[in-house]
């Protein structure tokens, strides 16, 4: 028999000592792991060990997790096939003649990357090399340049095909077709709501997002000799989500097709040899290595914390606070955001999603100030697309978000880290303001899938 102690005092000293690791840079699956294995050695039972292998087998065995490496080898390939430059050279081209054009063309290169690859990473550090030394050197101000860059890359782990979605999917067991089409409204409403910022910035302050010169700008015909270039990323866009939408392939299938469309768009731009194939087969192993062990560390961490009773006191603590439903949904929010500043979303939605979704299909959502609520069951699929945005969050809140740290990597010398935290403090306010939109407009997230689906 393991040492017994009170429920309170076992979440106290687990998580305690899961937040003493991470302080000392401790990479998070090992920290999880370990730490799930001294505590079933310590206070669970010979019994309870078995837990290891029946937690961990499943995910080794689950059918949509392929679908991971595909979509990671599907945005390393299409970024050895320099997609990413021919795509901003033709939007800032477009837009350019616009106050805050360069801007704005900056979030629609990255929604339209997200709609391709649903990787971060690769989004950020290739736009980063590319669109920043282009707006520093048009005399954009710095600030509202590395913003929209940071906010804009953000949007590859919410526009399918995201790789947090089929993460969440899994874990959920959540339909991943509803999952990725319930996202797609949300993700160009937060696009649409940058585009507007930098906009809106640049006209009211000229100087922070000038226009192109007149000589830099091309005519009609010019501009639209240069959409031939966007054939490609448009037809691998139509490619990917369309099969997913018509019902002709799983998500996974379609991650397959996927990639062999970037490999042929990567043969189109001749760039198709054995060294950027082994690049990014090398870049997919990493990445998916990475999650996969994530997985098992934080899959043994929370099951022992649910077998424990942790589900339950969790579950006690915050609907004892006697707030109703749409109030413990924004305790939820803040809890995630504040974790999200100093984890890994892979982590975050391991340790939680199992905990507090069984609490949200427990309420009940009427709506607030007369608006329409959410059908029970369809509270699954809104808290996780609502979980998604939320993880938009984590990527630029600082002291520790991803995107920061990754924008820096390749930003010029001038900017420094101080103003990369400067500069997503408003795009963090616009993420905000589109999760409260989509809690207290359901139908932002519910109407397509419902409308291609059936159902509420």
């Amino acid at each position: 028999m393991g040492l017994e102690l009170s429920i309170e005092w076992l979440s106290l000293l687990l998580f305690g000592s899961l937040a003493v690791l991470l302080a000392l840079g401790l990479p998070m699956a090992f920290c999880t792991g370990s730490l799930a294995i001294i505590f079933l050695y310590v206070f669970g039972t010979p019994e309870i060990l078995n837990m290891v292998p029946n937690r961990i087998f499943p995910f080794m065995t689950d059918y949509q997790l392929s679908a991971v490496p595909l979509f990671i080898f599907m945005a390393a390939v299409l970024e050895k096939a320099g997609i990413i430059e021919e795509l901003f050279d033709v939007i800032y081209k477009w837009l350019g003649g616009i106050k805050g054009g360069l801007a704005s063309a900056t979030v629609i290169a990255c929604t339209a990357l997200a709609a391709m690859v649903g990787v971060v990473g690769a989004t950020e550090v290739t736009m980063g090399m590319i669109a920043l030394p282009a707006m520093l050197r048009r005399g954009y101000d710095p600030i509202l340049s590395c913003g929209a860059l940071l906010a804009g890359g953000t949007l590859g782990i919410l526009i399918p095909p995201s790789v947090m979605a089929i993460v969440y999917a899994v874990v959920a067991q959540q339909s991943l077709g509803e999952l990725l089409i319930g996202s797609i409204f949300p993700g160009f409403l937060l696009s649409g709501l940058y585009i507007a910022y930098v906009t809106l910035v640049s006209y009211i302050w000229p100087s922070k997002g000038p226009a192109l010169p007149v000589e830099e700008r091309v005519n009609f015909r010019e501009k639209l000799r240069l959409l031939k270039k966007t054939v490609a990323p448009i037809f691998l866009i139509i490619l990917v989500l369309g099969v997913i939408f018509l019902g002709i392939a799983t998500p996974v299938e379609a991650a397959g097709i996927g990639t062999f469309g970037a490999l042929f768009v990567c043969a189109l731009h001749r760039r198709l040899n054995w060294i950027n194939v082994s690049d990014a087969a090398m870049a997919t192993l990493k990445a998916t290595a990475m999650v996969m062990w994530i997985f098992f560390g934080a899959t043994m961490f929370v099951g022992f914390f649910i077998v424990k009773g942790g589900q339950t006191f969790v579950a006690d603590s915050i609907i004892g606070t006697g707030l109703p439903p749409y109030g413990i949904l924004v305790v939820m929010m803040v809890i995630l955001f504040i974790l999200g500043m100093f984890l890994d979303w892979v982590g975050i939605l391991l340790l939680t999603v199992p905990i507090f979704l069984p609490i949200m299909k427990s309420l009940t959502f009427d709506g607030v100030l007369g608006l329409p609520g959410v059908a029970p069951d369809d509270v699954g699929l809104w808290y996780g697309v609502i979980f998604m945005v939320n993880m938009q969050m984590a990527f630029l809140s600082p002291p520790f978000g991803y995107s920061l740290f990754y924008l820096k990597s390749v930003a010029p010398p001038q900017i420094s880290m101080a103003m990369i935290f400067r500069s997503a403090v408003p795009f963090l306010c616009l993420q905000a303001t589109g999760l409260a939109l989509c809690i207290l407009f359901p139908q932002i997230i519910l109407w397509l899938p419902r409308t291609l689906y059936g159902g509420q």
